[in-house]
């Protein structure tokens, strides 16, 4: 698959204002400290990503140009405005939050004090571009924090690490915000990866995570559940076999993406039996095998099954709700629960 095929098979993008972003939420989010906690995520409106992913239908929300300075932080106030009480924030840009042609760089300073009270922030980005802009970016999130944030409590931790350590500070307070990076590994299928036009390699994400774990930096993984290629059941095997390579190399947080049609050229693949979309109980499967890994590691290991339009993954309306809540449910409690019965689980098999 090349840029101009993906590029020919598009429908028309949303006409978007760049001072303001296309969509925000807040949502429950079982977070590192085993709790549910209202998570604030702000759709960023910017540039389109440079790397055309073949399953990728985030391009519809972006401009064809550079957001002017000072439109992000713009951005960020209008949500946070209508978004009070959550505790921690993702700002999903639809690409890449360290591209400079995506977020200017000059806005860095900006975005970090109009986030830095948050516990946590949560950006997305290629592997192929996380360097020491992250770890920038992670120094400004802290030095905001130190600035503006609760100056008692710093005082006394400040008080607490010169006493613990004779006058040497960390250049990190550990009750400031913490920076999360998630990153597209998709699969560690390697044909698969290629295909899906992604620009990268396993080793390349392999190498991003260890950079950002390396500098005090959580990693966030995205894995796709049946990308094109693969049949229901090689869709399963290798979503969980992605799975615990990324928790292998430091991943705290996996969400998984059902891999779905809606963007032309995914559209043009489903009409040529090159794709099919994973059904509700794959989703199953996979959360449920996902938790599992999950215990086996560190307490503060998660992961998720996006649901966004899960309707879209049932094929039987009397159990399909009731796989949705019950998968709704997993996600905030990380645990297990019984199945759903119905007669239709029967005749899938």
């Amino acid at each position: 698959m090349h840029d101009a095929d993906i590029l020919a098979a598009r429908p028309p993008k949303q006409s978007l204002d760049p001072w303001r972003p296309y969509a925000h939420l807040v949502e429950p989010e079982r977070t590192a400290s085993g709790r549910v906690e209202e998570v604030a995520t702000i759709f960023l409106t910017n540039q389109e990503c440079p790397f055309r992913c073949t399953m990728c239908d985030l391009w519809k929300y972006t401009l064809d140009e550079r957001v002017p300075v000072g439109a992000i932080p713009a951005q960020i106030d209008h949500a946070l405005a209508q978004s009070p009480g959550a505790k921690h924030i993702k700002l999903y840009n639809a690409g890449n939050f360290f591209d400079a042609q995506a977020i200017p760089p000059e806005d860095h300073a900006a975005i970090a004090a109009r986030v830095c009270h948050f516990e946590t922030i949560i950006v997305e980005n290629h592997p192929r571009l996380t360097d020491d802009r992250c770890v920038t970016f992670r120094d400004l999130l802290t030095s905001s924090f130190n600035r503006v944030g609760n100056a008692p409590r710093v005082e006394r931790r400040e008080r607490l690490v010169r006493d613990t350590t004779r006058g040497a500070l960390p250049t990190r307070l550990n009750d400031g915000p913490r920076l999360e990076v998630a990153l597209g590994l998709e699969t560690v299928h390697a044909d698969i990866l290629l295909r899906l036009n992604k620009r990268m390699t396993v080793a390349d994400f392999d190498r991003a995570a260890a950079f950002l774990r390396g500098h005090d930096i959580d990693v966030r993984a995205f894995i796709l559940l049946r990308p094109p290629g693969l049949n229901e059941r090689d869709g399963i095997e290798w979503c969980v076999k992605s799975l615990a390579h990324t928790f292998d190399v430091g991943a705290s947080v996996c969400s998984v993406i059902p891999t779905r049609a809606g963007n032309g050229i995914m559209d043009r693949m489903a009409e040529s039996g090159d794709f099919s979309r994973p059904t509700i109980r794959s989703m199953e499967e996979v959360l449920e095998r996902g938790i599992e890994l999950s215990r086996a590691g560190d307490t503060t290991r998660r992961v998720f099954i996006d649901l966004w339009d899960a309707e879209k993954f049932c094929d039987c309306v009397q159990c399909g709700p009731a796989r949705i809540a019950r998968l709704q449910r997993m996600n905030l409690s990380q645990q297990i629960e019984p199945g759903v019965e119905c007669d239709c689980a029967n005749e899938a098999k």
